[in-house]
């Protein structure tokens, strides 16, 4: 692994010297952060917004000070065009905000339906989409289950060849995730129909007695003298708990009943074949091509490319355009592979879509996705140590799940770590979320964590990003911490194109902020640990710093 000497920041100051400019700007790092008296304030909407771009020091809030890297360091000067890999749920490559940052691809002729390029993918002018017209899938494991019934189904373990054993218990822990899973999705479900029965009729009432849909909890109460209403002021009373607008929360459970109801008919579905439809066998990784150029995914709609879109504005949406929000990297053209449905990817798409990503000029790959079982992780292996080989650095999401990923030895797929935590690549970055509020919550209550399987943390919280239809939306996840630091991936060589993948993943880790911050993880108030021991490099991802220390290791190159 190409790794380069921790710079002492509080005895160094720099000089940044402008890309084809004469001007210097002498900047210091920001350091020292438990020393400062932080004073946590309330977030206004516009400043949840971006949040996560704002400075810890100057804001008070964990971001990743993006503004001050663009005021104080970028300022007018110009980086070198980056491509983008997203490997995701699809993107609508139509958004207001995404003008102009797709990547085409310069060797291939739209729409004449021949391979112009020869890469065997025809008119694929965007990036490709490995799914075809698939949009839910089955969880892993259901497929597992599925695949295995046939051979070890009603078989007591007593008649299991010694062979066989290793392939039977992964059957039986298949099956049983399956009937646990399903079962649980089938009882929310009808529990947040049962709410929904309830609660809607309440507040139909209370909003034709008060005359208006988003009455306030102290409206409510002033029906507490009705008679009439003592069962309905009673009850949404109780919503009040866990929102201060009833009509959120009514949309929150409709969702809820929306979410579950398509596990069912998907994660958990056992008698469909959704992959039948793209004609090629899932488990050989030399059954190609298969897909179709239609990288926002089959519905007109482009509902199941509303992950993707997301991740995508993060990225690289247009800054300073007074429209819906800024992405962190400018000089970026994002290349949209579609190969994550909702449900669980094939690892055969996976790495297909990486190799495609490499071979078509992607420095930089984000993948925001993962799952608990990889019936062909050497293949994703392989795809990961291609990139590495090739000088593309990839940043992935840990997971949404709470897990110390160490101490309860669980792989989250893909990851670049085999057994023991020994690393296949030194070009693979995973990151963890962080919350809005700096201190002991600044962890997100879902984010996994790992002193050895997570490297980094960033803002995964609240993102106001761009969904499809030039929408935009809050939404939160590891999912969102990985692409907001493959915008400072991708900014780093940008500006600095000397510097190799593993270069610029050490640069990130060094160069965070470290805390001496004992937080809560997994959102249980009695499991706490140092910030310093959850990931790898103990440290919150800092593109002010990122920049300084790019800017003296490439230095230190060049003399």
């Amino acid at each position: 692994m190409q790794t380069f000497k921790s710079i002492a920041f509080a005895l160094l100051a720099f000089t940044l010297v402008a890309c084809g400019s004469t001007a210097a700007l002498i900047s210091t790092p920001i350091e020292n952060i438990d020393t400062m008296p932080l004073k946590v304030k309330e977030l206004t909407k516009e400043e949840l917004k971006n949040w996560w771009h704002l400075d810890l020091i100057k804001d008070t809030v964990p971001g990743m000070s993006v503004h001050r890297t663009y005021d104080e360091i970028i300022k007018k000067r110009k980086g070198q065009t980056i491509i983008v890999g997203v490997i995701d749920s699809g993107i609508d490559i139509e958004h207001e905000d995404l003008e102009g940052v797709i990547w085409v691809n310069p060797n291939e002729i739209p729409n004449n339906g021949i391979d112009d390029d020869g890469n065997g993918y025809i008119d694929d002018i965007n990036g490709w989409n490995f799914l075809g017209d698939i949009v839910g899938e089955q969880m892993e494991y259901v497929r597992i289950m599925l695949r295995l019934a046939p051979k070890f189904e009603d078989k007591p373990e007593s008649a299991i060849s010694t062979a066989d054993r290793e392939e039977y218990a992964l059957y039986q822990k298949a099956k049983a995730e399956y009937l646990k899973e399903k079962q649980e999705a089938l009882s929310t479900k009808v529990q947040y129909e049962s709410m929904i029965e309830v609660i809607r009729p309440a507040h139909e009432k209370v909003a034709q007695k008060l005359g208006k849909e988003d009455y306030t909890r102290d409206e409510l109460k002033t029906l507490e003298e009705d008679a009439s209403f003592g069962r309905e002021v009673f009850m949404l009373d109780q919503m009040f708990e866990f929102d201060d607008n009833i009509p959120t929360i009514l949309k929150e459970i409709d969702e809820g009943v929306k979410y579950f109801s398509s596990r069912l008919d998907y994660h958990f579905n056992v008698t469909e074949d959704f992959r039948a439809t793209l004609g090629d066998d899932p488990y050989d990784i030399t059954d190609v091509p298969h897909g179709n150029s239609q990288v926002s995914g089959p519905d007109p709609k482009k509902e199941d490319a509303k992950h993707g879109t997301h991740v995508a504005g993060i990225i690289a949406a247009h800054r300073n355009n007074d429209l819906g929000m800024n992405g962190v990297a400018e000089n970026v053209q994002i290349m949209a592979l579609r190969a994550v449905p909702d449900g669980d990817e094939y690892d055969k798409d996976i790495a297909l879509a990486i190799r495609y990503a490499v071979d078509n000029g992607a420095k930089v790959i984000n993948t925001s996705f993962g799952k608990f079982y990889s019936p062909n992780p050497e293949w994703v292996y392989e795809a990961i140590k291609y990139a590495s080989e090739n000088d593309v650095l990839i940043v992935n999401a840990a997971g949404n799940d709470g897990f110390d990923l160490d101490e309860d030895a669980i792989q989250v797929y893909p990851n670049d770590q085999t057994t023991n935590f020994d690393e296949i690549s030194n070009a693979f970055l995973t990151v963890g979320a962080l919350d809005t509020r700096y201190g002991s919550e600044m962890v997100a209550s879902f984010s996994n964590y790992g002193k050895n399987q997570v490297d980094v943390f960033a803002p995964g919280v609240e993102i106001w990003s761009s969904t499809p239809n030039n929408d935009y939306e809050f939404q939160m996840g590891t999912s969102m911490a990985a692409p907001a630091v493959a915008g400072v991936a991708a900014m780093l060589r940008s500006y600095y194109p000397q510097l190799t993948a593993a270069q610029v993943k050490q640069i990130i880790m060094e160069s965070g902020l470290p805390s001496k911050q004992v937080v809560i993880l997994g959102g249980e108030p009695d499991n706490k640990k140092s910030f310093s021991e959850i990931s790898k490099s103990g440290k919150m991802v800092n593109m002010y710093n990122a920049f300084i220390m790019a800017e003296t290791l490439s230095n230190q190159q060049q003399q």
